[in-house]
């Protein structure tokens, strides 16, 4: 590359780093100057100096860091049952014709349905126990990490397989060293895609009868419009989805570093 096919690279990569580093703030200038402008109702569309101050009272009061345990207990326990689960019959129902023959055909059916519309049964099943919130998210992980479990197993090399079954290599082995390892770049976009998931599912969880959690405080806090106590649980909640999201993408590209 010639020296000004660098520079010019070199100038863009700035100028895209910069204008990442302004988007935030620029977008919450406009959200300011917006909700003070008289354009839209301030109480229903408060700005961000009032959002501030609402998340300010909520740590002081206390309860934010309870939330906030409340919340990612949630997703971190639902998150790796949903996510084990998974693996496991993803690696099977990908491996093993029959195995996929009974249970995939279910697992089509059920993977459309939206996590929130068990809230109702749920309820009914599991009443306002932690079981049932726990319930919701491993539906949500679950199904998005068996399916892109499943379809890494069947993308792995058949070469690869009969060379090892060739070579008298156990199954049990052959499923480890062969099989999941090569289907890992699928499961780890899968389980990336979770992370995320883990969060949407966790708005249907505490809708469910929660007593803590940040969507508990965004529903009471909706219920008494306080609209800047809503808005500041849902920039929480983005924020940590957010940083749950980067935090497993930095981890996956070191560990799969063959991708």
């Amino acid at each position: 590359m010639s020296g000004g096919g660098r520079r010019s690279t070199s100038t863009a990569a700035r100028l895209s780093v910069l204008v990442a580093v302004l988007s935030v703030p620029a977008f919450t200038g406009v959200w300011e100057l917006v909700a003070r402008s008289g354009i839209v109702n301030a109480v229903l569309f408060p700005p961000p100096s009032t959002v501030a101050v609402a998340v300010l009272e909520w740590i002081r009061s206390g309860q934010f860091f309870g939330d906030l345990v409340a919340s990612l207990s949630r997703v971190a326990a639902g998150f790796a049952i949903g996510a084990a689960g998974g693996i496991v019959l993803g690696v099977l129902t990908g491996q093993f014709r029959l195995v996929s023959s009974l249970l995939s055909p279910l697992f089509h059916i059920l993977r459309p349905i939206p996590p929130i519309a068990f809230v109702p049964i749920v309820i009914l099943w599991f009443g306002l126990s932690e079981t049932g919130k726990l319930f919701l998210v491993v539906w949500g992980v679950f199904f998005t990490v068996w399916l892109a479990t499943h379809i890494g197993v069947q993308k792995v090399d058949r070469g690869l397989i009969r060379a090892a079954q060739m070579l008298g290599t156990p199954q049990r082995h052959m499923l480890w060293e062969i099989v999941l390892l090569g289907a890992l770049p699928y499961i780890t976009v899968g389980l990336r895609t979770a992370v995320s998931i883990s969060f949407y599912t966790l708005v249907a969880a505490e809708l469910a009868g929660a007593f803590s959690g940040i969507v508990y405080r965004i529903e009471i806090a909706q219920q008494n419009m306080q609209t800047g106590q809503v808005m500041g649980g849902l920039a929480a909640l983005g924020l940590l989805s957010f940083v749950a999201d980067r935090s497993f993408a930095t981890l996956a590209e070191r560990a799969v570093w063959w991708r």
